[in-house]
């Protein structure tokens, strides 16, 4: 009797231990996120303790050139963003008119194209030796540059410029769903009290979209200050920029951490503004049985304007970087089967593969974790780890590097003295810092995708597996990623397309003598060799085409 009780009183007692022990899944997340998060409290932590104090002479210097460039640029692009997204998202959802079915997703093909290809075809199209002022000279008969005017194509405005026609599909997408999604009772009785055409635009709706306007014009201008190609080429000081000047040129780590604290600083404000644009925003269908909204029928020559103002963005985003790129492959064949592209070609697929799998497994992992834990905390840190998209790659690049590169030189010190073995660089001297960068910078991505698929399955259906002895890890295999397929391929194919355009990051981390499709871009653009870049910017262009394509697809399946 006596054994049996002490028996049933350690069972309790075994079991209030193991509860109070935080399960595997939990422990898996919580390092996820760490792993995610380090880089940002990196920045901070070289740029509060320098080895050189440079910030009084960067503030006395440099700092306000850059602040201003940089808030020039977010201004600017800023407003034109809006207005071509949201006034093409207007005229495909409220009219019909010529070619709008087409121009419906062709609208988003700008997303495939980075904006620094965009920026060498704008230059190498209305350059001085570029084709349209050639043409101009001989059809005028000019024979020099002091016979006319032209403006100037390396300036800040002509960066607004392709910036905004790269980046105002986050505007038109976000908008034309939030147009798409009101309800067509609420313009009929505008209409019947008299409000005309530019009257339903500003006083219903532009304020029922204003909260997707501001989501999306807050992404378009997260990239702007994230940018480096583009600005690098038109010759504009930015702060990241200033990151690279400071970092690789002034051999200076802290100050370049403490311009990616500024950069940091502006991404918040604007996360910032854009909640506080929209804290009150509610706005709600009348009934389940309103009717959607019915596009009116745009006759003569009011089609054909609306036709050409949606094709002005598409033109200079999409059909003039295609058109340029594609003329120089064409007279440049040999390019195609250049060395240094297939080996380019072979570094972005392994390197981009690669974080992409790892990060939406590690995205699998942590979202299901948090989920099984049911805990207040690890679900306040699940939307913090977002926060990687949010800073610019150079920014990570500084986060990254310098606390691995003084890893790897105790790891390789270490195997030296334990087998007398030198092995080299092993993070910084491989892709694998440049892997990381990317799984931390698009690992919000993944997330996201992850955390909604969760949502959409039936919680009765893991529940039942369970109940028939299924552990966690069985019913994420048998109940879950089966139901999520298509959402975790989405994932993959997007964190990917992502890692095959980013710059900055890859410009910093990856190791000597390794080239990725963006990297080859850029340099042979650098070089004014667009013939030898067109190649691996075409291909840059089809694997966003795919992510582009997919999302139409997803959109029409709505």
């Amino acid at each position: 009797m006596t054994n049996q009780i002490s028996q049933h009183s350690a069972a309790p007692q075994s079991g209030g231990i193991r509860a109070l022990l935080p399960d595997p899944w939990s422990v898996g997340a919580g390092v996820i996120a760490l792993v995610v998060l380090a880089p940002i409290l990196s920045v901070f932590w070289l740029a509060l303790h320098p080895a050189e104090n440079i910030w009084p002479h960067l503030s006395a210097t440099v700092l306000p050139r850059y602040l201003g460039n940089t808030v020039t640029l977010m201004l600017g692009v800023g407003a034109l963003t809006a207005i071509f997204g949201t006034g093409a998202a207007w005229l495909v959802a409220m009219y019909r008119f010529p070619g709008r079915r087409i121009l419906d997703y062709a609208l988003l093909f700008p997303l495939a194209i980075p904006a620094y290809v965009g920026a060498y075809a704008l230059v190498d199209f209305f350059d001085y030796s570029g084709l349209f002022q050639v043409s101009l000279r001989a059809l005028a008969g000019w024979t020099s540059a002091r016979d006319y005017w032209f403006p100037e194509v390396r300036s800040p405005g002509a960066a607004i410029v392709v910036l905004s026609a790269a980046l105002y599909p986050y505007v038109y997408l976000l908008a034309r769903a939030a147009f798409r999604e009101q309800s067509g009772c609420t313009y009929e009785v505008a209409r019947a009290l008299g409000v005309g055409p530019w009257g339903l635009f500003f006083r219903v709706g532009l304020p029922l979209a204003r909260p997707a306007i501001a989501m999306g014009v807050a992404l378009a201008l997260m990239e702007t200050v994230a940018d480096f190609g583009t600005v690098t080429h038109f010759g504009v000081q930015t702060l990241t920029t200033g990151i690279f000047s400071v970092w690789l040129n002034g051999g200076n780590a802290g100050g370049a951490a403490q311009l990616s604290t500024v950069i940091l600083a502006i991404i918040a404000m604007l996360i910032g503004v854009e909640r506080y644009s929209r804290r009150n925003a509610r706005f709600h269908k009348p009934s389940r049985a309103s009717r959607p909204l019915e596009p009116l029928a745009l006759q003569g020559l009011a089609g054909w304007v609306a036709m050409l103002l949606c094709l002005i963005p598409l033109t200079v985003g999409f059909l003039l970087p295609v058109g340029v790129m594609l003329g120089h492959a064409a007279q440049n064949p040999q390019a195609w089967v250049s060395p240094g592209l297939l080996k380019a070609l072979w570094n972005t697929i392994v390197s981009g593969g690669l974080a992409s799998v790892l990060a939406v497994s590690g995205a699998l992992f942590l979202v299901y974790g948090v989920r099984l834990a049911g805990r207040g905390f690890p679900r306040m840190v699940l939307p913090v780890t977002a926060v990687g998209y949010a800073a610019p790659g150079a920014v990570l690049a500084v986060g990254l590097l310098i606390p691995l590169a003084a890893l790897d030189h105790r790891l390789a010190d270490t195997i030296l003295a334990v087998t007398g073995i030198e092995p080299g660089l092993l993070l910084t001297g491989t892709s694998a810092a440049l892997v990381l960068a990317y799984v931390v910078r698009f690992f919000g991505i993944a997330q996201g995708a992850v955390d909604s698929a969760f949502g959409r399955v039936s919680p009765s259906l893991p529940l039942a597996s369970r109940s028939l002895g299924k552990g966690a890890g069985g019913t994420l295999g048998a109940v879950y990623l089966p139901l999520m397929r298509g959402s975790v391929a989405t994932a993959l194919l997007v964190v990917f397309v992502d890692c095959v355009k980013e710059l900055p990051a890859t410009l910093l981390l990856r190791p000597f003598n390794y080239n990725t499709l963006s990297t080859r871009v850029y340099e042979q653009a650098s070089l004014e060799r667009l013939g030898e870049a067109s190649p691996a910017a075409l291909l840059v262009m089809l694997v966003g085409l795919a992510a582009v394509a997919l999302l139409a697809h997803a959109n029409r399946s709505r």
